[in-house]
């Protein structure tokens, strides 16, 4: 399964500073278990119409970050990624998204709106914990001992 790791920012075409250091790191690291990467889109209904144009045999799959979503721990997550992969999605799109919040449109079309907890996080930072989240949920799938429980 493929996953694309995309946040929305109608100003900057990429993360820069110390958060895109963090976060290439993490999908460096993811990239050992899963074909991963980053893009940037300039607002909701870009991604949107990327999902549309990217349904190949399967349906992508969409998880959306929002304060208001279900929280889960990094077994929990791990556990979404597996199923969503064992049912034959090719691509997971994993989005953090707009200032204002997702439209009832595109939390309606997400298999699953996530929360990183209740406080509101800038989307560098959000970008930085799902790809962290994404490579714990990675090797917890692989056995790997990143993961301790703790």
């Amino acid at each position: 399964m493929k996953i694309l790791l995309a946040t929305i920012s109608p100003r900057r075409s990429a993360l820069t500073g110390p958060a895109a250091t963090l976060l290439e790191g993490y999908l460096t690291r993811s990239g050992r278990y899963s074909t991963i990467e980053h893009r940037v889109f300039p607002s909701e209904e870009a991604v949107l119409g990327f999902l549309e144009q990217a349904a190949g045999r399967t349906k992508p799959g969409l998880l959306l970050a929002d304060s208001r979503g279900k929280q889960l721990s990094s077994e929990e997550f791990a556990g979404e990624l597996a199923r969503l992969r064992d049912n034959g999605t090719q691509l997971l799109l994993l989005g953090i998204g707009p200032a204002d919040g997702w439209s009832a449109t595109a939390l309606k079309r997400a298999d699953l709106t996530l929360a990183f907890g209740r406080i509101t996080l800038p989307h560098e930072l959000a970008a930085v914990v799902a790809g962290e989240q994404i490579y714990r949920a990675l090797t917890i799938l692989a056995g790997h001992p990143y993961h301790t429980g703790h």
